[in-house]
């Protein structure tokens, strides 16, 4: 399986990174921010470099939108996994146009409101993930996998 790992350095990055057990064993590539987190934990990965600061950045969206359009025309991953944030828009748009599958992981810190992202993305999600029961109220579709972190 092909795995296009896509999220914000930080902690959204980090979220992602706790699944090592599972993503380890998948062909996958990243994209993320060029941020110090970014470089040390993905050293050994081959990863994309996104542009930033995409909130309420109409011209970076632009170009992550033709960056994803790059991505998943080269790599054709079987399914895009984020945690968010604003990155995550490009590549569920254009992946679901694709064919991939899209998988969200709703964040570990937003328990009594729902993320921006989130919310964007739920519609096109295969697979929503809540860390927490609270989150099952604004995504009744979710499904609770509990706490990565």
């Amino acid at each position: 399986m092909k795995v296009c790992l896509v999220a914000s350095s930080g902690g959204h990055l980090y979220q992602l990174y706790v699944l090592q057990p599972w993503w380890s064993r998948h062909e996958r590539c990243w994209v993320t921010f060029k941020k110090p987190d970014a470089l040390s934990l993905l050293k050994e990965e081959r990863v994309s470099w996104a542009y930033f600061p995409t909130t309420r950045n109409v011209k970076n969206l632009v170009r992550n939108f033709y960056l994803a359009l790059k991505i998943l025309r080269k790599e054709k991953p079987d399914v895009i996994i984020s945690t968010g944030a604003g990155v995550a828009l490009p590549f569920f748009f254009l992946g679901k146009l694709f064919g991939s599958r899209v998988v969200f992981i709703e964040v570990f810190d937003r328990i009594t409101s729902p993320t921006l992202t989130g919310k964007l993305v739920y519609p096109l999600s295969d697979l929503f993930i809540l860390q927490w029961p609270e989150q099952k109220m604004f995504y009744p579709k979710g499904r609770l996998l509990g706490r990565l972190l």
